[in-house]
């Protein structure tokens, strides 16, 4: 699943259906690319990881394929980045996390959600369409 734009509240909210939906449709696995996702805070970040608890739950995985720098730093400033990993056990349990340090601020912006399917499910946050 392609996810672009802006995962945040409101956006996190439009788009947690999708990601279940898509999760519910796999086999055993969720390959999410997040590189065309420009700005992502705690509320996004929740959403991540809500949906990686649910596919454990399940027996699945979800791992990211491709993150924007944005989606990056706030992996590794939470050390969420290795739960989404391919190379981690897709079963194993969290056994920590890093302290986290403060984000720069949220550019302006009214967020949506625009999903478009293709050869793979594709979601996009951002502005309204």
């Amino acid at each position: 699943m392609v996810v672009r734009g802006e995962l945040d509240l409101i956006s996190g909210e439009r788009i947690r259906a999708r990601l279940v939906e898509a999760l519910a449709a796999s086999s055993d696995r969720l390959e999410l690319d997040l590189g065309g996702v420009g700005f992502c805070d705690c509320a996004g970040l929740n959403v991540l990881l809500e949906l990686r608890h649910r596919a454990v739950s399940q027996g699945k995985a979800v791992t990211i394929q491709a993150v924007s720098p944005a989606v990056d730093r706030l992996l590794h400033l939470t050390g969420a980045q290795e739960l989404f990993s391919p190379q981690r056990p897709w079963c194993a349990q969290p056994t920590s996390f890093g302290v986290a340090s403060p984000l720069s601020p949220k550019p302006a912006g009214s967020p949506g959600v625009k999903i478009q399917r293709g050869r793979h499910l594709s979601a996009r946050v951002g502005e309204p369409a």
